[in-house]
């Protein structure tokens, strides 16, 4: 397995199968950690994969312990987890600061539509790189994306279509109400899989970058959701 569309997939079918808590795919390996609240036999872990038949799963002959991976996620700070994300904001961030300063229609409402603009299309990038492996994650969490598969491959192209109306400041009311419902349905999903504690990736950076999903990406669905309340006040 080379493909990180294929890994969210397999970890997906598993993670479904009652009493796993965890699952970690190693693509190097070609291995997958489980962890789980209760005994389950091989044999109902490979059934989960039976819509999946490409990838088979067997038990290895010496499997690995729950100390090497523990060690290796406490490795892992925060920010070095979530640098990817950070970095985007703060680039973002910094340009729409400076747009909100210079120009003839400068101040607060500039600023917060030139974040939105760089927000939807920096983003929406990571989504096509793989649209695949986006939407194999996204649909593990998204409540339109499991109901209607195909949403998630519309929803990279909704968040082109959005960032460049913020951009071009295209009919900007409506816009800020499409942005208010759309991440209003995202974010449901997100809080519905924090609380539950499920761990999953994150497909706020499509496949590209193995996120998990926190608090960080509520925090996310939430600064655009007021954004664009606030964005709707300030126009009228």
């Amino acid at each position: 397995m080379t493909c990180t569309g294929c890994q969210n997939t397999v970890e997906g079918l598993l993670s479904k199968v009652d009493g796993v808590k965890k699952v970690n795919i190693d693509l190097g390996n070609g291995t997958a950690d489980i962890e789980k609240s209760r005994h389950i036999s091989t044999e109902n872990l490979k059934a989960a994969l039976g819509s999946y038949p490409k990838y088979q799963l067997s038990e290895e002959s010496k499997p690995a312990t729950s100390f090497s991976t523990d060690y290796a996620e406490a490795k892992v700070s925060w920010f070095k987890t979530y640098k990817p994300i950070l970095l985007i904001f703060a680039y973002i961030l910094a340009i729409s600061l400076i747009a909100s300063q210079s120009g003839e229609y400068s101040g607060l409402e500039k600023g917060m539509r030139v974040f939105m603009a760089g927000f939807f299309i920096i983003f929406s990038f990571f989504k096509l790189l793989d649209l695949n492996g986006f939407a194999d994650s996204y649909s593990m969490y998204d409540l339109a994306a499991k109901k209607f598969r195909p949403w998630g491959y519309l929803y990279p192209f909704v968040e082109l279509g959005l960032g460049l109306a913020y951009a071009a400041n295209f009919q900007p009311e409506i816009i800020n109400y499409i942005t208010f419902v759309v991440m209003s349905v995202s974010i449901v999903g997100v809080l519905q899989s924090v609380l539950n504690r499920r761990n999953i990736q994150c497909a706020c950076l499509g496949a590209v970058f193995n996120l998990p999903m926190s608090t960080v990406t509520i925090i996310e669905d939430a600064l655009m959701i007021g954004m664009s309340v606030m964005m709707v006040i300030m126009i009228r």
